[in-house]
């Protein structure tokens, strides 16, 4: 039977998504439906497609009960910003990426769960996940974010003046003095630097290309390795 279904019932709802509605889109009796939130029934596999299409998460989230975070992720963003000692300085969309999966499996490696829920790929640049990408877009839109291209190719991010004042309500003081200190460690590196100590870790050095990485991974490396 399915583990996810409190997952799945609490982000349609999150979506204000109705029953009905996913009845419709997936065509299943709406009596089934609330069976499989109640987690005594499971859907088919194309089913699931289409669920995971209506709420916005790719079937590996759904199957892995990892449902992302998206919101506390574009928080975890504001704040590594806010942390830099230069406010008017801005960095590397890379480096960004990479304090983002070290405050995530770090925070695992702690406390035996993920800060955003994001799940993370091994891509050629290193662990990323998709939705990224996505969270930067919307923070650009929204206003929040500013990013410029260099020349050669580079994307710098910084936080806009304007959203200074955002409250970062998501994110416990836990969370934040583990973010911090990621932040202070390499925000002067390079970012060849903290890409090569991702790419050695235990969790990049065991998956294949395009893998979806497992947080468990981080358990077995050493502690002075972790961020």
């Amino acid at each position: 039977m399915t583990s996810y279904y409190k997952s799945i019932k609490q982000l349609r709802t999150q979506k204000n998504i109705s029953q009905e509605e996913i009845c419709r889109k997936i065509n299943v009796s709406r009596s089934s439906y609330i069976a499989f939130e109640q987690g005594k029934k499971d859907l088919s596999f194309s089913q699931m497609i289409k669920l995971s299409n209506m709420l916005g998460v790719s079937l590996e989230s759904i199957k892995n009960n990892m449902i992302p975070n998206m919101e506390k992720y574009k928080e975890m963003i504001l704040f590594i910003l806010r942390q830099l000692k230069n406010k008017d300085e801005k960095i590397p969309k890379t480096k960004l990426a990479k304090m983002l999966y070290l405050a995530d499996f770090s925070w695992f490696y702690y406390e035996l769960k993920s800060m955003s829920n994001m799940l993370y790929s091994k891509l050629q640049f290193g662990p990323v996940p998709e939705t990224f990408f996505r969270a930067l877009e919307e923070l650009e839109q929204d206003g929040k974010i500013v990013t410029d291209k260099k020349k050669e190719g580079v994307f710098l991010i910084k936080e806009s003046d304007s959203n200074k004042n955002q409250k970062i309500n998501l994110l416990n003081n836990k969370e934040k003095e583990l973010i911090k200190k990621i932040t202070k460690k390499w925000e002067s590196k390079k970012t060849q630097e903290i890409v090569n100590f991702t790419h050695n870790q235990l969790p990049y050095l065991l998956c294949h290309d395009k893998e979806i990485i497992p947080y468990e991974l981080i358990t077995q490396e050493e502690e002075n390795n972790i961020y």
